[in-house]
């Protein structure tokens, strides 16, 4: 499985607004994104589907 296909299959999440924000980001930007904001999107895609609605609508990340 090359890379796009595993970031696609990790965007799958089960929670309609998540599908669609991520698929549009990955369809929008991911591939020319550099590696740090790959690397930051693979650390978003860990957090459960409650805390990445949260960041993703409030921009809210304490990392």
């Amino acid at each position: 499985m090359n890379e796009l296909a595993k970031v696609k299959w990790q965007c799958r999440r089960g929670m309609k607004e998540l599908d669609l924000l991520l698929e549009n980001y990955l369809a929008t930007d991911y591939l020319t994104a550099d590696t740090a904001e790959k690397i930051r999107f693979a650390e978003l895609l860990r957090l459960e589907d409650d805390e990445l609605l949260v960041v993703l609508l409030n921009g809210d990340w304490h990392k």
